[in-house]
């Protein structure tokens, strides 16, 4: 019926008990808070309880024999009371909130490592607004159904106090109003299963709206671009009004209870002041003692109202928390290797032995795949779209874990390496470049803080000159602003370039990278890229003639397979896939092809 609102591949159903337990171990570092919260919690509570009494207490001496004095003293205790209680509940709340926010903040961060912990698979199949919905929008849920079950604690204390205190006064309407009890939790029970489950269709549905809005505003050049401005709207209505009749059915479901309990305490008010009526006129009861049940009957209630109406709104709570612990829970497929000494350098010796991957398991991209690459030598990756080209690069990063054969780097698998350590001597520069939303030199020393600006400026000649910073009113100082708007295409990838090379990586990836630049700035990097690639190994995917020209052996790769290797020009004598794909693609770049065009033009 509802589109979109699957459960998540990494869901997965938790019983109450195990969840209960889970979120009390989140409160166990804040022991000492709680103790201070249930203290002041349970004083407010008692002043709350016994205000009835003192006014029943009023109404017996004005009935019997008036003393002004004595019922003046008692105002007094019940004037003393209301501001006790609102100061006690006043420094509760504080310590209650305290500890709220500080379990949210725990679970938001546990919730942000695991995920950023997990590797590339993971956020290819799903959504990145889902999963800021779960950490942002469903702790929030969570942090307040915590603190409607402080309210909770508070009620119970009240209800048994007052309960207490009406069976010393009178057994029969005590029992009457215990015998009715039950109803308010039937009625509270039968709504759980229905309110789980429509709460879970209702985060999953605000989650869609978090999700095609993020990729909407992510992708509005490109609406723009092609007029479709309407469409991205029209879609945003259709998701918008999901979540809303969806959100819309549990309102009204967790909104049916409290009609519901309402009735139910309408009845017992009756029946308790016609009971209690007969008692008075019998002579049974006194009068004080009937308006100390008549007046116990709103503070009783009200607990009452918010302990049976808590069991489907707490689901909001439970299974906020379900999705929060789901998302925690879910180990990545790429484990790290904690217990590795760290690494000092990198020779470069990559070998891919009987290779085995795929993104979808069903479908292998690499099936029994060997390569090996000499330490310091360059290669050119070529080929058609989906040989497998960029798979080797993010394979050899260790972005994805391989489903069989292995991946050596000097004689060692990956596996065995640290992720952290190992990757500090892996620099791949991608095609489409990513800058944070700060300066050009803080995104420079992203993966080296330590750097000084000598060293940034040293990064940027070496990749292609620092002259075009220079031009800018603050330099280094620039504020690129989000993913790097306020500069060039060109310019961003300049800056990845020098990100890249401050950390001197041991083995260089290039993924087509200088595709986004011009061609006087490709010239630049493609002169700095000489003496980089010198002495480091280097795999290059290939997009322009230079590549192809100046590496030490090109891999012609086809569905995953190597079906040619060596250098340019034995490639081209053999005149097989590789001369295909040079005349096709790569020969029109050529000084020689540019200068016979211009000659038959003429």
């Amino acid at each position: 019926m509802w589109v979109g609102l699957e459960a998540e591949e990494y869901d997965r159903k938790y019983q109450d008990k195990d969840l209960l337990k889970r979120i009390v171990s989140y409160f166990s570092p804040y022991k000492r808070a709680m103790l201070l919260v249930i203290f002041f919690l349970t004083i407010s509570s008692l002043t709350i309880a016994f205000q009835p009494i003192i006014v029943s207490l009023i109404i017996s001496n004005l009935e019997t024999t008036p003393d002004l004095v004595y019922i003046l003293f008692l105002i007094f205790i019940i004037f003393t009371f209301s501001i006790s209680s609102w100061v006690f509940n006043y420094i509760r709340q504080i310590y209650s909130n305290r500890v709220i926010g500080s379990v949210v903040l725990d679970i938001r961060r546990d919730a942000h490592q695991s995920v950023v912990n997990h590797d590339l698979s993971f956020f290819d199949k799903n959504p990145i607004g889902k999963i800021v919905s779960r950490i942002n929008t469903d702790s929030r849920d969570f942090g307040e159904t915590v603190g409607l079950s402080i309210e909770v604690v508070s009620s119970v204390v009240v209800l048994v106090l007052l309960i207490i205190v009406m069976l010393t006064v009178n057994v029969v309407l005590t029992l009457v109003l215990l015998i009715t009890l039950p109803l308010f939790f039937v009625a509270a029970l039968s709504f759980r299963k229905f309110a789980r489950k429509m709460t879970l269709l209702g985060q999953r549905a605000l989650a869609s709206v978090n999700a095609y809005t993020k990729e909407s505003f992510s992708g509005i050049q490109i609406a723009k671009t092609f007029r479709r401005e309407k469409k991205v709207y029209d879609n945003f209505l259709q998701v918008n009004n999901q979540s809303y009749k969806v959100n819309l059915k549990r309102a009204f479901l967790l909104n049916a209870i409290f009609p519901t309990l309402g009735l139910i305490q309408g009845f017992v008010t009756m029946l308790l002041i016609l009971i209690g009526s007969n008692l008075v006129i019998e002579g049974f009861v006194g009068v004080g003692e009937l308006v100390l049940f008549i007046q116990s009957i709103n503070l009783l209630f009200f607990p009452l109202l918010v302990i049976a109406s808590f069991w489907p709104m707490f689901q909001t709570g439970m299974a906020a928390s379900e999705r929060i612990f789901a998302i925690i829970d879910t180990l990545p497929l790429v484990i790290q290797n904690d217990s590795i000494k760290p690494l000092k350098g990198l020779k470069g010796e990559i070998e891919f032995k009987n290779l085995s991957f795929g993104y979808d398991k069903a479908k292998l991209i690499f099936d029994n795949f060997s390569l090996k690459i000499n330490p310091g030598e360059s290669i050119a990756l070529v080929g058609h779209t989906g040989a497998g080209k960029s798979s080797i690069a993010k394979l050899i990063a260790r972005f994805y874990e391989f489903q069989g054969g292995d991946i050596l780097v000097d004689g060692k698998s990956i596996k065995d390496y640290d992720i952290n350590e190992y990757r500090k001597h892996i620099g791949i520069i991608p095609q489409t470049p990513f800058l944070w939303a700060d300066t050009i030199e803080n995104n420079i020393k992203y993966g080296r803080e330590s750097a000084t600006k000598e060293d940034v400026l040293n990064a940027l000649s070496i990749s292609g000159g620092s002259g075009w910073v220079e031009s800018l009113s603050k330099g280094l100082e620039t504020e690129v602003r989000e993913r790097g708007m306020l500069l060039s295409m060109g310019q961003r990838q300049l800056v990845v370039f020098a990100r890249v090379l401050l950390e001197s990586p041991s083995i260089l990836i290039l993924d087509e990278a200088t595709a986004s630049v011009d061609p006087f700035t490709e010239t630049k990097i493609q002169d700095a890229l000489e003496k980089t690639i010198e002495g480091r190994t280097s795999i290059i995917i290939a997009h322009r003639l230079w590549t192809v020209r100046h590496v030490d052996r090109i891999v012609v790769l086809d569905h995953g397979k190597i079906v040619e290797e060596g250098n340019h020009d034995e490639l081209m004598k053999r005149g097989g896939t590789y001369a295909n794909l040079y005349n096709t693609y790569f020969r029109h770049q050529s000084l020689e092809y540019i200068e016979k065009m211009g000659n038959l033009k003429i």
